[in-house]
């Protein structure tokens, strides 16, 4: 895993969230930047993919294996699908949906971070 990517994929994860957050709180649908920053949070979950991939055998034990597998895996699907049925539904929990996704995808961001910085 990368440190500064972590880092810039959690903070841009955080500001999609504020963002979002601020779009649910004064009713506006989803925008270019909204679709912007989650497509540069998208961007950064799959070269963590890539990364995560390519260095997991370099993980010790097979439980942190199967953790760090299971995030990883799972991460790139989180904020797609949301956003995607963010631009189906037009009301303001649309917007409140892609807070709460992107604010799992820097908690789990974080998480596979800290499982490679333990097992690795």
């Amino acid at each position: 895993m990368l440190l500064p990517l972590t880092q810039v994929l959690v903070a841009t994860a955080i500001l999609l969230t504020v963002v979002a957050g601020g779009y649910a709180l004064f009713d506006r649908l989803i925008g270019n930047v909204v679709l912007g920053l989650a497509a540069l949070v998208e961007l950064g979950v799959v070269i963590q993919l890539v990364r995560g991939l390519a260095g997991i055998s370099s993980l010790d034990g097979t439980e942190p294996k199967a953790t760090f597998t299971a995030y990883l895996v799972t991460l790139p699907f989180v904020l797609a699908i949301t956003v995607w049925s963010a631009i189906k539904d037009k009301t303001r929990w649309a917007m409140a949906s892609i807070a709460v996704g992107s604010f799992a995808v820097a908690v789990m961001t974080l998480r596979l971070q800290q499982i490679w910085d333990l097992h690795a």
